[in-house]
């Protein structure tokens, strides 16, 4: 064989190898694209919603929520006999799995998961069944006797500046920026507790913790100063959930949670739970990718726009296209508005506040955007919280002025939709709007007297929780013509008048503020690097001690007196800017009188009525700075300083 045959036969059999390496290529790329193929088929589980249950529930079988991908066509089975599945169904894309769960009697806690076949494959959703927090010393609600305080997680104090800039969600972090987080956290909430219970207050009221969105915000922005251009927000308030079931990591965890809870408790102290049914975050991934057709009123695209006629609920004329924009609006054009008419909508978050309570212990929740939520849902998850927590209630935010507006969506009675809502209480708005009107900006206080008049609309009056503001108005001090002796009137009034008082956060400090998110400022000494700390006597102002002392001396009070927590309301004098009433028991009264005008005054009025004060009684001031009075005659005559409110009780 010659040279050139050798280059043909050896070219020859490079030829063929590359075409069997270029088949073998093909081949493994085409094992390999059929692997992705059916991997992209495999089911896959995301989350699980409630994560877990606890055996003897009032709701068994539970509704489980389990988010994935090519779920459609899926066969759920138990892996253990202590639990069993049934009643399975799957959302049109595959992406979503809806099972009962039901937990045997004796199950015992630990992980019980739930297993997902489909054509393409198997995977296990955990589940597991928990322990709840035991009933003894928890779940107790509050009552007329207790003082609540107001305040917000990220803006009180910074216990653990280790969350401050969490990986999970890197660059939300800027005190410079008053829509972003400043770094308070449920630690800080800790290390004050003490100072919280001195000024008479006996609950805690906290906003939101559930896990907010990551990122910043650019859905809703608003300028960093005024006319200034619009900026990114953040959800460092707590309102715009993107996890019902996670606890947000600026403030903490779970464990965090409970101890702060367990710890509240040690001091005697009650902790309510700030709660939101009606929408949630527009980067929460239901918004464009909701579990059930009905599970949002409407998309991002096409929904409608909430108008806040909150009157339309209680209109006995209104008919269903009336009262939607109301009930179905997205809050701001922007928040997706849960639809609590969807069967699974209601179980998800009916079962949702129980999981919240039977992990922590919490006693009371308060209820975001009341009005806005179908009446006949308040009712079934009235019924089902009771069910299972009889002693837990709930203070429901209706932010209106009319009080039989309020009225008509206290429980009690049923309304003329047939409904009673079974909520205990509600923040007392339209007597908040008249206290503000008085004692801030000098009208007449006679507004006050009259609005409570109207006690009789209500079926519970003596439930509503009083406040001078909370986080969603200016401060008391913003109004225009409001004075630290206006404040120190008006929380004269809040401390003894009927209801159960609540205290915002600062305003013990008499704080200044003007819109969100300037009534929302941090409060000074809670955090790294603060000039000063107003959690002592020495870090405040004159003025701030003032303040401060003056609001401590009425927790005193109302604690020693028993007929400022829970005695019946007479009124004894009614004039343009001098008031007075009696809160009395069988054994005690306690007279409460204002000087709403800038000039003393002389008045006059009658206590034989009440029968337990005697003629010759001698009435001091409880707060020391009206005259001593002798009961003659069964009247009292009393000169009152200017700006000024008396506590009298027998000497």
């Amino acid at each position: 064989m010659n040279d050139f045959s050798v280059f043909f036969v050896s070219w020859g059999m490079i030829k063929v190898m590359k075409n069997k390496l270029r088949l073998i290529v093909f081949l493994l790329l085409a094992v390999f694209c059929s692997l992705l193929a059916v991997s992209a088929q495999t089911p896959t589980v995301e989350k699980i919603e409630p994560p877990n249950w606890w055996a003897e529930s009032t709701i068994n079988p539970v509704r489980v929520l389990v988010r994935g991908k090519n779920l459609s066509g899926a066969k759920v089975e138990a892996v253990n006999n202590e639990i069993k599945v049934s009643n399975s169904k799957t959302s049109a894309n595959g992406n979503y799995l809806f099972v009962d769960v039901t937990i045997s009697e004796n199950a015992r806690v630990g992980n019980y998961p739930i297993k997902i076949t489909t054509a393409k494959g198997t995977v296990n959703a955990p589940f597991g069944i928990f322990t709840p927090v035991v009933r003894l010393g928890n779940y107790q609600g509050f009552n007329t006797n207790d003082v609540i305080y107001f305040l917000m997680p990220d803006r009180f104090a910074d216990g653990d500046q280790t969350n401050n800039n969490p990986t999970k969600s890197l660059g939300l972090y800027d005190r410079a920026k008053g829509r972003f987080y400043h770094g308070g956290d449920l630690q800080g909430v800790i290390d004050k507790l003490s100072y919280i219970k001195s000024l008479g207050a006996t609950a805690i009221w906290t906003t939101p913790i559930y896990d907010n969105n990551d990122k910043p915000d650019y859905k809703e922005m608003y300028p960093n100063a005024e006319g200034g251009a619009k900026e990114t927000t953040t959800g460092y308030h707590g309102y715009g959930a993107t996890d019902f079931y996670g606890v947000e990591e600026h403030l903490g965890d779970m464990a965090k949670l409970r101890e702060f809870v367990k710890k509240a408790h040690a001091l005697g102290l009650v902790v309510i739970q700030d709660q939101v049914v009606n929408h949630t975050s527009p980067y929460h991934v239901w918004a464009n990718d909701p579990p059930t057709s009905t599970w949002l009123n409407g998309t991002p695209e096409n929904h409608l726009n909430n108008n806040w006629q909150k009157w339309t609920a209680m209109n006995p004329r209104a008919s269903a296209q009336t009262q939607a924009r109301n009930i179905d609006g997205w809050f701001i054009d922007l928040l997706p508005d849960l639809n609590q008419n969807d069967p699974e909508v209601e179980k998800y978050l009916i079962q949702n506040t129980l999981w919240w309570l039977a992990n922590t212990g919490i006693d009371a929740i308060r209820m975001d955007t009341l009005p806005h939520v179908p009446r006949s849902f308040w009712q079934k998850w009235m019924t089902a919280l009771k069910r299972e927590y009889p002693k837990v209630n709930v203070l429901g935010e209706l932010y209106d002025s009319d009080p039989a507006l309020l009225a008509y969506f206290q429980g009690g009675r049923r309304g003329t939709d047939g409904v009673d809502t079974r909520i205990d209480t509600l923040y007392d708005f339209p007597l908040f709007y008249q206290i503000r009107n008085a004692f801030a900006q000098g009208s007449l206080i006679r507004g006050v007297s009259q609005m409570l008049a109207h006690d009789w609309l209500y079926p519970r009056p003596e439930a509503l929780v009083t406040f001078l503001g909370v986080h969603d108005m200016p401060r008391f001090m913003n109004e225009k013509g409001a004075t630290v002796e206006g404040l120190k009137m008006a929380q004269t009034f809040l401390m003894t008048v009927r209801g159960t008082p609540l205290l915002y956060y600062g305003d013990e400090l008499a704080m200044p503020g003007g819109g969100d998110p300037d009534n929302r400022r941090d409060f000074p000494g809670g955090f790294p690097n603060d000039k000063r700390n107003a959690f002592t006597a020495s870090g405040r102002t004159s003025e701030e001690n003032d303040v401060w002392n003056h609001l401590a001396a009425l927790g005193k009070l109302r604690l020693e007196l028993e007929p400022l927590r829970r005695g019946r309301s007479l009124d004894l004098y009614d004039g343009e800017q001098q008031a007075v009433y009696s809160r009395l028991t069988d054994k005690q009264a306690v007279i409460v009188a204002f000087n709403n005008d800038t000039k003393p005054t002389m008045i006059e009025f009658g206590v034989a009525d009440l029968k337990i004060i005697p003629n010759g009684a001698t009435m001091i001031d409880r707060l020391g700075k009206a005259k001593d009075i002798t009961v003659q005659n069964g009247k009292m005559r009393l000169e009152l300083p200017a700006r000024y409110a008396a506590i009298f009780t027998v000497k």
